[in-house]
């Protein structure tokens, strides 16, 4: 029987893959900063929601809330707004194709991390599907970009690879930090646990990413509502991805969640293929096929 997590994952894939393709419009309108704040202030009324109606579906109550959780919660909200700064960073470069492909390397840093902090030991078998995953996501990020492993290794220490190494660190204690701030919630249920996570999370990075937009950009700020109705979106579908990626953070280690959540490079793909209509190239099929490949893998070690 397939773990609940594992479908979940995919749909977090999806939806993130949707909502990037949405931001990606807004960026004409909006400031790098203004485009992560409406990410978070209108994915707060939809986390309310799905919190309220997961509460009457499944009869439970609210779990105790403490101090050490909102602390998490804040680190973990914290991390994920310097992760996409980071990255953002890594495209201002260059070689931003070397940034985007080290930032892919979460799952990798999120198995080392997870097992000297957690405790997580992994599967032979989805360590395999972790690193072939890795690499699938490497060929399909500098695919076409001309880039030989020793050209690649030498990039390790150019700016944007190393904002691409820090944004995929951020990303993975993220995952980490939800994990423990989930567990500390009790054993109810696990979808619960996850939407108060998700819930105070957006709140607290509403309140941290808007405090700097009304201090340093209030143009920017007041055009976050301004363009209300392209942002909701947004906001709805990052709402639906984040709910998705905090319940695999609270049902698996998060290194598998990442491993399987770069499925992402494959309805990014299919998407330009089919209904863009770009043509994919060799090393295209050769990447998805090594994705697919490290993600079967995965499952099967889980």
């Amino acid at each position: 029987m397939i773990e609940a997590w594992i479908p979940v994952t995919l749909a977090a894939a999806l939806f993130q893959t949707w909502r990037t393709a949405l931001q990606q419009k807004l960026r004409g309108r909006l400031g790098v900063n203004a485009t992560g704040f409406v990410r978070y202030v209108y994915a707060l009324p939809s986390g309310l929601l799905f919190l309220t109606l997961a509460c009457g579906v499944t009869g439970s109550g609210l779990p105790a809330v403490d101090g050490g959780f909102v602390l998490l919660c804040a680190a973990g909200g914290l991390l994920q707004i310097i992760g996409t700064s980071l990255l953002i960073m890594a495209f201002g470069y260059r070689n931003f194709a070397v940034g985007t492909a080290y930032s892919k390397t979460e799952s990798v840093q999120g198995a080392i991390i997870g097992f000297i902090v957690l405790g997580e030991a992994l599967h032979r078998l989805a360590l395999a599907g972790i690193g072939i995953g890795v690499i699938g996501v490497l060929v399909l990020s500098l695919a076409g970009r001309g880039l030989k492993p020793g050209e690649l290794l030498r990039a390790t220490i150019q700016p944007a690879a190393l904002c691409g190494l820090g944004a995929g660190f951020c990303f993975t204690t993220t995952g980490l930090a939800i994990r423990v701030a989930s567990h500390r919630l009790g054993d109810g249920d696990l979808v619960v646990a996850a939407l108060l996570s998700l819930v105070v999370t957006n709140a607290l990075q509403t309140l941290m990413q808007g405090c700097y937009l009304l201090a340093r950009e209030p143009e920017q700020f007041r055009l976050a509502f301004t363009t209300w109705r392209s942002s909701a979106w947004v906001g709805t579908l990052s709402a639906c991805g984040s709910a998705c990626w905090f319940f695999g953070f609270a049902s698996a280690p998060v290194a598998l969640v990442r491993a399987l959540g770069q499925v992402e490079m494959v309805f990014t793909l299919l998407f330009s293929r089919f209904y863009l209509k770009e043509t994919l190239r060799r090393a295209d099929v050769a990447g998805l096929v090594l994705v697919v490949a490290g993600v079967l893998l995965v499952v099967a070690g889980r």
